[in-house]
């Protein structure tokens, strides 16, 4: 469920900023399989079940200073719940944390799409990272560069401070891989997983500490099966 980091490699826990991750709860298009990339569906009643349980686990711990979140509702609606439980006063909107657009395919089932969008299944399959997809849609490349961008970017502005990101499956995943290139993702992203980096101004350098937690879940469980945006999660 989650892989930990004791040691900071002897510097000092003061340079590091704590950068909670926290995808999104659950949707009716992630139960459906649905491929959403930058199209703004809601959160469904069990994924507002999700929000609350991950921002009550979130209260118990220290509390973070400020909360980053995509601006698509999905993620907006469980950012906000996270800043209520934790009396955190607002939470700061940034499209650099949205979900890969997934150009042709957004809105399509999934099984319909190898068929009905060959071309663009094709380039969302592939391993190639700077594969665009047909209709707009971004590359691994891409999605990397903007959010791992936005990721130094926040760590800039709170040095040795903690903070709570909230986005998505395929963007989470980008973001794991830079912090950790080569150890590959063991782990799923389901909705409202808690995931910890640990991240140096000083050097840019990034640890790991968890990885896809989600032991706040017990009573309202996760979708083994739902899309999380990107191939692996078929």
């Amino acid at each position: 469920m989650s892989s930990s980091t004791s040691s900071a490699g002897g510097e000092a826990a003061g340079e590091f900023t704590e950068v909670v991750i926290v995808r999104h709860g659950e949707t009716s298009w992630n139960a459906s399989r649905i491929i959403q990339g930058h199209l703004d569906a809601e959160l469904n009643d069990i994924g507002r079940q999700q929000a609350f349980a991950v921002a009550h686990r979130l209260s118990k711990e220290a509390k973070p200073v400020a909360i980053y979140s995509s601006d698509l509702k999905r993620a907006a609606e469980t950012a906000q719940t996270i800043a209520r439980i934790c009396n955190v006063p607002n939470v700061v909107f940034d499209p650099a944390l949205r979900e890969r657009h997934i150009g042709d395919l957004q809105g399509m089932k999934l099984q319909d799409a190898a068929t009905e969008k060959p071309e663009a299944y094709k380039a969302f399959m592939s391993h190639k990272r700077n594969q665009q997809i047909p209709g707009g849609g971004e590359s691994l490349d891409q999605l990397s560069e903007r959010c791992v961008s936005c990721l130094y970017n926040i760590v800039e502005k709170h040095k040795g401070e903690r903070v709570i990101l909230v986005s998505h499956g395929g963007t989470i995943r980008e973001l794991y891989r830079h912090a950790s290139p080569t150890k590959p993702l063991h782990c799923k992203i389901h909705n409202t997983s808690v995931s910890v980096i640990l991240v140096s101004d000083a050097t840019g350098r990034c640890i790991v500490k968890m990885c896809g937690d989600i032991s706040h879940l017990q009573e309202t469980g996760v979708l083994e099966n739902a899309f999380g945006g990107d191939k692996t999660s078929a």
